[in-house]
This record gives C-alpha cells, structure tokens and sequence, in this order.
C-alpha cells in the first residue's frame, strides 16, 4: 500500500506531512484525537496505514497545544464535535490577530511624541509598562496605549493624583475585572462567526463592534457608577 495508490499513508510519511514526530501522533493516538480506529487500516501488528486527513488534523491538534495551551482532553472534546469547525475558529482567530497587528505596527507612536503630547511624568509611563497595562515595543506605543496614555493624563488633570491615593496600580482592577469579560466575549464571537459567515465577513464585523462596544461599556459603566453612589447615600 501507498500513499499514492489509495489515499493512505505510513506513519513516517504522516509525520512528515504534518510536520509532528511519530511519537506525538502516536500519543494524539492513543488519546482518541484522531477519531475512531476503524479509519485506520492495519497490515500487521507493526504496520499500519492512516487516512491523508489525518494530516490536517494532526497540524490542527499541535497548533492548539503550541498556540492555545488547550489541554488535551479539551482538545478531544473539541475535535470529536466539530473538527472542521475548530479549523474554521483558528483560521478566524489568525486573521483576526494579523489585521489586529498590521494595524497597530503601521499606527505606532514614538515615545518622543507621547512624551511631548500628554502631560504624564516618565515615571509613570515606566511603571506602567512593569506592569503590563502599556506594552510599547521600539517603535513606540499603539493606538490602545496611547488612548490608555491619553486617559490617564486627563485623569490627572482633574484631580486623580497620587498625593490622594490615586496610582498607576488602580489600572490594574480594571484589566483583572475585563479579563473574564473579553474571555467571554472572544468565545462568544468564535461561537457565532466561525463557519455562519465567511472569514472575511466575519473580520469586518469584529473590526466595526469596536468603537460601539467601547461606547457601551462607557456608558454602562456611568450608569453603575451613578446607581452605586446613589446606594451608598442611602445606607
């Protein structure tokens, strides 16, 4: 048998496809990763023969280890209910994080500029990056650091200094409470986009719920912000 003559390949020729040792595929194996023995065509007790999809999935299940850190049972979970559909999310992801990207490289500010435009002390900045709320690289700060830059200095302005309390470290409650929120929400859109409209499509709408959810979240915010304030009076 062959490769050629049938579809089927050795473990040797799989490995090389797919570009993951035998050893792993033999554990992808053995884990039910790669669906039910029947596909496999058994010669001998030490040769065997595997579909050429298996190719596809073996790459799919080592991007989700390398990539996503999914554990293997979550993994088999994933791939025993849909494995065209968990292609289909990766693929979403990828394109979703490469316009992500190419965006903020081309939109970068250089940290002379950010310097010179608000009035946030150095010292600030600095520990705002040890702690990972602004995440420059050498060509400066992206658009969501300087927005974050350009809020801070506001604050500032009126009135939220250090000399009452205020610090960088306040920063950090909100990323700890958004977290779970983006978490959520990033299962949410994967859920409803991969597979239901093309990539392209599905990309776009990401992209124009941006600036919406931003106003929403604001807004919400005030609301809670009033409510609250309204429920310590009453106390």
């Amino acid at each position: 048998m062959s490769a050629t003559g049938n579809g089927l390949l050795k473990m040797s020729e799989l490995a090389e496809r797919s570009g993951v040792s035998a050893g792993t595929i033999k554990h992808y194996l053995r884990e039910g990763l790669l669906g039910s023995d029947e596909r496999v065509v058994r010669t001998s007790r030490n040769m065997a023969y595997y579909p050429s999809e298996f190719v596809d999935r073996v790459r799919l299940i080592k991007r989700l280890q390398e990539e996503r850190y999914m554990p293997l049972r979550v993994i088999r979970e994933l791939m025993a209910e849909d494995p065209e559909r968990a292609a289909r999310m990766i693929e979403l992801e990828d394109r979703i994080l490469e316009r992500a990207i190419q965006a903020r490289e081309t939109r970068r500010v250089s940290r002379a500029r950010v310097r010179a435009t608000y009035d946030v002390p150095q010292n600030v900045l600095d520990r705002l990056e040890e702690i990972g709320v602004l995440t420059p690289n050498g060509r400066g700060y992206d658009t969501d650091d300087v927005a974050i830059i350009e809020a801070i200095s506001r604050f500032r302005a009126g009135g939220y200094e250090q000399a009452i309390g205020f610090t960088v470290y306040d920063t950090l409650r909100y990323r700890e409470a958004l977290e779970p929120l983006v978490e959520e929400e990033v299962g949410v859109l994967l859920e409803r986009l991969a597979g239901r409209v093309d990539v392209d499509r599905a990309v776009e709408i990401i992209a124009s719920g941006a600036q919406p959810l931003r106003d929403l979240i604001g807004a919400m915010h005030s609301k809670l912000l009033l409510a609250a304030l309204r429920a310590h009076r009453e106390r």
